[in-house]
């Protein structure tokens, strides 16, 4: 049984808070950490006392529901910002910038979200993060542009309804050759959603592909907590810790590799 990659992805809503995270990560035994660069123009505003987080997941911890603002695209100084992150750790990186029709939230047009993957393929990280619905001609180009070191992560960020597992299975199958791993990620409203997930990553686990599927919501988790016994390449946490992670399917990098041990996986 094989371990997967444990990823963190880190948190803040500034360069210089996901460089203090990204110690943190190498702390708690990260393998590679993940820079959200569209977080980047985003600042979390306390709308009352609740201990719920927003729909994408980015809840505080704290019992505090917050409203994560997009900030204007001339608020972030992308090159020096990119720098302090970059230099931050020594652990492998991946470099996502996710538009707002895959549940991100970088303020530009298509055509500024790939000046920011361009700037961020010459930072030469590990990984890059493209969608798999790019245009495939500014696809194409990118992958091009990142050379021998640089792998290419093609992800699916669905922000509709889970679909069927065989639906899940299929579409990781005809995009396998976008990437050297095949991201997918669902929004779960309950348990039987999240089970069509772990269903399609069985179905997945002796295909050969490099997968990091995962839910966000209840049962999200499943995919994670059980990611070597499916096989998977990549698992996606956090250093954040509290109650309300698994409610919205996500998992602390420490508890994922304690539950693994428990569960005798690695």
């Amino acid at each position: 049984m094989n371990r997967p990659l444990v990823c963190v992805t880190l948190r803040g809503r500034t360069a210089d808070e996901m460089a203090s995270d990204a110690a943190v990560a190498k702390a708690a035994g990260a393998d590679a950490i993940e820079a959200r660069l569209d977080h980047l123009w985003t600042i979390e505003h306390p709308v009352q006392a609740n201990p719920r987080s927003d729909t994408r997941g980015n809840g505080d911890g704290a019992g505090i529901e917050v409203e994560v603002r997009q900030l204007d695209l001339d608020a972030v100084d992308l090159g020096p910002a990119l720098s302090t992150i970059v230099e931050a750790t020594n652990l492998p990186m991946v470099i996502a910038c996710r538009p707002e029709r895959q549940g991100g939230y970088y303020p530009g047009n298509e055509d500024q979200r790939i000046e920011v993957l361009r700037a961020a393929i010459a930072c030469g990280p590990r990984w890059i993060d493209l969608e798999s619905d790019i245009a495939k001609p500014i696809r194409d180009e990118l992958v091009g542009l990142t050379g021998d070191s640089t792998g290419i992560i093609a992800s699916m960020h669905s922000i509709e309804r889970t679909p069927s597992s065989s639906a899940i299975a299929q579409d990781i199958e005809d995009n396998h050759d976008l990437g050297d791993i095949i991201k997918a990620c669902y929004p779960t409203r309950n348990r039987a959603e999240s089970l069509r997930i772990f269903e399609a990553a069985w179905e997945l686990r002796d295909s050969g592909i490099n997968t990091a599927l995962m839910g966000l919501g209840p049962g999200g988790d499943w995919a994670r907590i059980h990611a070597p016994l499916l096989d998977q390449f990549m698992v996606y946490t956090t250093t954040e810790s509290g109650w309300h992670l698994a409610q919205q399917g996500r998992i602390n990098a420490s508890d994922l590799q304690t539950a693994w041990s428990l569960l005798e996986y690695a």
